[in-house]
């Protein structure tokens, strides 16, 4: 599977708003998926979630995760982050969500009440597809 850094093609596409899931690990050892948000700075991935999730105790105790990015407008057109979460932060001024309800429906967040935590992703690789051929080719 390629290493990073990612090519042109999939650098632009994580770069917009698309739909994703990301995966963690329970504890014993069996995936747990969830709908998220993300932001990409172009070497690291940012997810933000209410302090309750199950992810993000799955993120404290093992951090390898992987995003799986679909495009919105190709759905068969797809991008699988792995890597490790390099850092966990309270999101206490909520500007971590904020980014991500601005990148996705471009207003704040509107549940101003509910305690959210950031995390960051650092790449280990990637692999896409496209139509069932790897994506992308270049």
């Amino acid at each position: 599977m390629p290493k990073p850094p990612l090519p042109p093609e999939a650098d632009a596409m994580l770069r917009k708003p698309n739909p994703a899931v990301i995966a963690t690990l329970r504890k014993d050892g069996s995936p747990h998926t969830a709908a998220t948000w993300y932001d990409w700075d172009g070497s690291r991935v940012l997810v933000n979630m209410a302090e309750t999730r199950l992810r993000l105790d799955n993120m404290r105790r093992d951090d390898r995760v992987c995003l799986t990015v679909m495009d919105g407008s190709s759905w068969y057109r797809q991008l699988t982050l792995y890597g490790r979460v390099v850092e966990i932060a309270d999101d206490d001024d909520l500007s971590g969500i904020d980014r991500l309800s601005q990148r996705y429906t471009r207003q704040p967040f509107g549940n101003r009440g509910t305690k959210r935590v950031n995390a960051w992703i650092e790449l280990d690789g990637w692999y896409g597809w496209e139509n069932s051929i790897a994506w992308p080719t270049g």
